[in-house]
C-alpha cells in the first residue's frame, strides 16, 4: 500500500450528489405519507407500520435482483439509471392519485425504483474506491445521501407551508430534486466496466452459478445471520413521527423535523466513522452501532417529554448510518470483486426479511399494547443481535479486519 493517501474519485462525488438529491425528494414525501394515510385517508397506525415494513422489504428484494443483474451484465450504472427513472416518475403518481390503493401502488413503485438503483450504486462505489480509503468512500456516499435527507426535511417544511398543507402539491414539488439528481447521474458518473469487451468485441457477461453462493465465504454468511437479527429490530422511521405527534403533541406541520434530526446525526457521523474504520477496523464500530440502537430505544420508550424523546431520535440516526456503512464495508472487503453486486444484493434481501419481521412485530405491539412496547421490543432484539455478533465474529477484537 502506498504511503500517499488516495483521493476520492469524481464519480463517487457524483454518485453522492445524485443520491443526495434523490433522498431530499424522498424525505419531502416520506415526512407526510404516514400523516396523509392516517389523517386524510383514514388508515390505522398498525396498518401503516406493517405497510412500511412491506414497502421496505420489497425495495430490498429488488436490491438482490439488481445486484445479480449488475454482476451479470457488468453495467451497474445503466441499472442505476433505470432505478432512478422509476423513483423520479413515482413522484408524479403521488401527485395525481388520492386513494389508499393508488397511494400504495405509487409508494411501491417508488421503493422498487430505489431498490433497483441501490445495489449497483454500492457495488460501483466498491469498484471505484481505492483500497486504502474504502471506508471513507462509503462514508462520504452515505453522508451525502443523508445530508439530502436532512435537506429534504427542510424543503418538506417549506413545501408544506408554501402549499398551505396540500400534501399532493408537496408530492409534485418533490419531483424537482429527483430529476436533477437523475441528470447528474447520467452525465457525471463513469462506469469502469462500460468499455469491457470480449476478444470478439462483445459485452462481457458474468454467468451466475449456484457455486457463487459458497464463494461468498463462511464469514460472509455468519455476518448475514447477524444482519438478519439486527434488521428485525429496525422499526420504520414513520413510527418516530407518529410517536412524536401522538405521544407528545408535536404539531404535524413539523413532522419533517423528526426526519431532519435523525438524518442530521446520521450525516454528521457517517464520514468520520468511515475514515476511522479504515484505520481501526470495522467490527468494533458495527458493535457500537448495535449498542446505540439499544440506548436509542430506551430514550424513545421511557422518555417523559419531547426533548428526551428527540435524544433517542438523534441516536437512532447515528446507528443507522454507522451500521449500514460497516456492513457494506465489510462485505466489500471480503468478497470477490466479480460477486460484489451479488453479495450486497443478498445482504439487502436478508435485510428485507428482517424488516418484514420488524414491521410485523412492531405493528402487533403497537396495536396490542402501545408504542412503548414497540421500542422495548426493538431494543431487546438489538441486544440479542449484539450478543450474536460477539459470538459469531470474534475478529471484532482485532484492531484491523482481515478478509477470510
Amino acid at each position: 500500500m502506498s504511503t500517499a493517501k488516495s483521493k476520492i474519485p469524481l464519480s463517487i462525488w457524483a454518485i453522492g450528489f445524485a443520491g443526495m438529491l434523490l433522498n431530499a425528494s424522498t424525505i419531502m414525501m416520506f415526512g407526510v405519507i404516514a400523516l396523509y394515510l392516517k389523517q386524510k385517508l383514514g388508515a390505522g397506525t398498525g396498518f401503516i407500520v406493517m405497510l412500511e415494513g412491506f414497502f421496505e422489504a420489497m425495495a430490498y428484494v429488488m436490491k438482490l435482483f439488481s445486484g445479480l443483474l449488475s454482476d451479470y451484465f457488468r453495467r451497474p450504472k445503466k441499472i442505476m439509471v433505470l432505478g432512478f427513472s422509476m423513483a423520479t416518475l413515482s413522484r408524479i403518481l403521488f401527485a395525481i392519485f388520492a386513494s389508499v390503493p393508488m397511494v400504495i401502488i405509487a409508494r411501491l413503485f417508488d421503493r422498487l425504483g430505489n431498490g433497483i438503483q441501490s445495489t449497483p450504486r454500492d457495488a460501483l462505489v466498491g469498484d471505484l474506491a481505492p483500497e486504502d480509503i474504502k471506508g471513507a468512500c462509503f462514508g462520504l456516499r452515505n453522508t451525502m445521501a443523508t445530508a439530502g435527507s436532512f435537506l429534504g426535511g427542510f424543503l418538506g417544511i417549506l413545501a408544506m407551508n408554501f402549499a398551505n398543507q396540500d400534501i399532493q402539491k408537496v408530492f409534485s414539488y418533490a419531483s424537482v430534486p429527483a430529476f436533477i439528481g437523475f441528470i447528474i447521474l447520467v452525465i457525471f458518473v463513469k462506469d469502469p466496466h462500460e468499455k469491457e469487451m470480449t476478444a470478439d468485441k462483445k459485452p462481457i457477461r458474468h454467468p451466475l452459478h449456484l457455486k457463487d453462493i459458497s464463494r461468498l465465504g463462511k464469514s460472509y454468511w455468519l455476518l448475514m445471520i447477524v444482519a438478519l437479527v439486527f434488521m428485525s429490530s429496525r422499526i420504520g422511521e414513520s413510527m418516530l413521527v407518529l410517536h412524536a405527534t401522538h405521544s407528545f403533541g408535536m404539531d404535524p406541520s413539523f413532522s419533517h423535523g423528526i426526519l431532519i434530526l435523525y438524518n442530521c446525526t446520521n450525516s454528521l457521523f457517517s464520514y468520520p466513522v468511515g475514515i476511522l474504520s479504515d484505520k481501526l477496523g470495522r467490527y468494533g464500530f458495527l458493535a457500537l452501532s448495535f449498542i446505540l440502537l439499544i440506548v436509542a430505544d430506551l430514550f424513545l420508550g421511557f422518555s417523559s417529554n419531547l426533548p428526551l424523546m428527540l435524544v433517542g431520535v438523534g441516536l437512532w440516526g447515528i446507528q443507522i448510518g454507522m451500521s449500514q456503512d460497516m456492513f457494506l464495508c465489510i462485505i466489500a472487503d471480503q468478497i470477490p470483486e466479480d460477486l460484489r453486486g451479488t453479495g450486497i444484493g443478498f445482504y439487502y434481501l436478508i435485510n428485507s426479511i428482517g424488516l418484514l419481521v420488524a414491521g410485523f412485530i412492531g405493528g402487533i405491539l403497537a396495536d396490542a399494547y402501545d408504542q412503548f412496547a414497540t421500542f422495548i421490543g426493538s431494543g431487546s432484539i438489538a441486544l440479542f443481535a449484539l450478543i450474536l455478533l460477539l459470538v459469531l465474529q470474534p475478529s471484532i477484537f482485532e484492531k484491523k479486519y482481515k478478509p477470510v
